[in-house]
């Protein structure tokens, strides 16, 4: 992998359960390849870190103001709403973090990839769809894993976020 979990800026900032998460992705793409059995959709393996991603995605949010405590700490906030920039305008003021993320940052590129890194490790991974092929190989797991890091890596520090560890 890119680089031991512990070196990344956000570790220290992450809850242990989301350290678990990650070590468990880790864990399964490095000892998959000396697995004999081979599968149709490896997705399994990036189903921690996705769970991972979008526990540090709640955080950071919370941390920031961009959401309250009743988001952060109840069942019905979610991730894939709050960041879809294609989200309605009647929903965008009251459920948006994608808005305030723009302002926050200055721009949207930031929030872009949250979005972009969302939907691919994500939405399009654990959802089925008739005559849609979701499926990813190995090294495409490998590559979604590695690009939520590098996300995560973005997010924290990018737009002067100055978060406590």
């Amino acid at each position: 992998m890119e680089k031991a979990l512990e070196k990344h800026i956000w570790w220290n900032y992450i809850h242990d359960d989301l350290k678990d998460l990650l070590r468990e992705s880790e864990i399964l793409i490095k000892k998959i390849r000396s697995w004999k059995e081979k599968f149709h959709d490896y997705a399994f393996l990036v189903f921690p870190a996705a769970k991972a991603y979008e526990g540090y995605l709640k955080t950071l949010f919370y941390d920031l103001g961009l959401i309250g405590a009743e988001e952060y700490f109840g069942k019905r906030f979610r991730i894939g709403r709050a960041l879809n920039p294609n989200l309605e305008k009647d929903f965008r003021e009251n459920e948006s973090v994608y808005d305030k993320l723009v302002d926050f940052c200055g721009g949207d590129t930031l929030p872009n990839l949250l979005w972009e890194t969302w939907k691919e490790g994500r939405n399009l991974l654990f959802h089925w769809f008739p005559k849609e092929r979701n499926v990813i190989d190995y090294e495409e797991a490998k590559r979604i894993y590695q690009k939520i890091l590098l996300t995560m890596d973005l997010a924290y520090s990018g737009c002067k976020m100055n978060l406590k560890e």
